[in-house]
């Protein structure tokens, strides 16, 4: 964040407390809403400041620069509005986020298609609206070379490589390795030149994309993915004796701090890596996109469950709450990887101190039937009781809107809030809770009878 990073940090905290007693004392959050989702306003319009201030201090002047926010890390109409208006764009990977990109408002030009499995379809709609894409395989580029043969796009065309630099702690989450799914391994025997070739072949194809970095993996080996990208781009270049590439992706992946408020690793760190690893990326020559998602949100999203019961089994206490695998997927499923602060509030939304026996170790468990649906597991907390209420913090990207429907358990609802200079707390609906008619309806209510009338 913007300033003393020990100051943004606890103004960050200072927001979300005064948002959960406000939360309560407006009735956002109680019985008939156990669960919902806050996202402070001011602390995502500071990380995209961070990120455009941070890529502006490193390029040359006048270098086009388009920071694209991937959309799977909140596909939310609203949070994509509210970084448009900071002046993002948006990465889709399907058509569901190009929809959700242009419900916002999102223009055509300032949006990208990445996916290793787009369908013709998908590229046509893509081509139509002049929206970026990057193919990601010799098959699609093949469906390409069709689809520009049958007539003109506004589209810039690029082609997504994986340079193989290796991966990171979380190996799903690793991009870049010898066997990624993603994009033209790079390293594999011949590709270098059928990559080269591919480009000679068609002058329209101008742009090229990587991506390296995501959750787990270090700034060192995402700046290593940048280099292999540039290097491979002033090949083809050389090649073509023009500046057939004029456009480098370089993708996203910053990874984020989840022990503490600070924000770690910072955009101008990232930055600044990029310009003494890859100098000539930044000297002018190349537009440069990047695809940053949770970086730009994690810290400003707080997931806010109500504590149903408190009981205790083998002489734990359990804390069972509203927030589970259905919200914190990663977390339960993979805690090693994915663990999540736990903030303790009382039922009026004020902090919660430790009790005269000090912090109690004990598991905080969501909703869903099964026995390791737990969001922290022996977990050192003031004791919480029933009617309390539990915050997981850095929620705001993956956490909102990627929800496991697991026992038929609604989307809760998601506001945005800002605090003025005063202290109140004003909230906007970004989502609103969905209801159980609705969720009958998503699973074939409307279809009750048609299984019973087969003959």
């Amino acid at each position: 964040m913007t300033g003393n990073p020990a100051t943004a940090a606890a103004s960050l905290a200072d927001r979300r407390d005064r948002a959960v007693r406000a939360a309560v004392a407006q009735g956002l959050i109680g019985p008939d809403q156990p669960v919902l989702g806050l996202l402070d306003v001011a602390a995502v319009r500071a990380q995209a400041a961070d990120l455009r201030a941070a890529f502006a201090a490193v390029a040359a002047p006048g270098t086009p620069v388009l920071h694209a926010f991937a959309v799977k890390a909140a596909a939310l109409v609203p949070v994509l509005r509210l970084l448009a208006d900071e002046g993002l764009g948006c990465e889709v990977a399907s058509p569901g986020e190009l929809a959700l990109a242009r419900a916002a408002g999102v223009p055509a030009e300032r949006t990208v298609l990445d996916s290793p499995a787009k369908t013709p379809a998908e590229l046509r709609e893509a081509l139509d609206l002049g929206v970026a894409v990057n193919a990601d395989n010799p098959q699609e580029l093949a469906r390409l070379d069709a689809l520009v043969a049958a007539g003109p796009t506004a589209s810039p065309l690029g082609l997504r490589v994986n340079p193989q630099v290796g991966g990171g702690s979380i190996d799903a989450l690793s991009t870049a390795t010898a066997t990624s799914k993603f994009g033209v391994a790079l390293l594999d025997p011949g590709a270098r030149e059928w990559v080269v070739r591919a480009f000679l072949d068609r002058p329209w194809l101008t742009r090229l994309h990587t991506h390296t970095g995501s959750q787990g993996i270090p700034l060192e080996l995402m700046a290593a993915g940048v280099r292999a990208a540039y290097e491979l781009a002033e090949e083809v270049n050389a090649a073509a004796g023009r500046r057939q590439i004029d456009t480098l992706d370089i993708g996203g992946g910053l990874p984020v701090n989840f022990a503490s408020d600070e924000t770690t690793p910072t955009y101008r760190a990232y930055a600044e890596l990029l310009r003494a690893t890859v100098p000539g990326l930044l000297d002018g020559r190349y537009g440069l996109v990047t695809e940053f998602g949770r970086s730009l949100l994690a810290k400003a999203g707080t997931v806010l469950a109500r504590v149903e019961y408190a009981k205790s089994a083998g002489g734990r206490p359990i804390a069972v709450t509203h927030a589970g695998a259905q919200l914190a997927t990663r977390t339960v499923f993979a805690p090693a990887s994915w663990p999540l602060r736990v903030a303790a509030y009382d039922a009026e939304g004020a902090p919660r101190a430790d009790g005269p026996e000090g912090p109690v170790a004990q598991d905080v468990a969501g909703p869903c039937c099964f026995a390791g649906d737990l969001v922290a597991e022996n977990r050192p907390l003031p004791r919480l009781a029933a009617g309390d209420l539990v915050g997981l913090l850095d929620t705001g990207a993956y956490y909102f809107s990627n929800h496991f429907a697991y026992n038929s358990l609604p989307r809760p609802g998601v506001y945005g809030y800002a605090v003025a200079p005063d202290g109140e707390v004003r909230f906007a609906t970004v989502r609103a809770q969905q209801t159980v008619e609705e969720i009958v309806a998503e699973s074939g209510g409307g279809h009750a009878g048609d299984l019973t009338a087969l003959v």
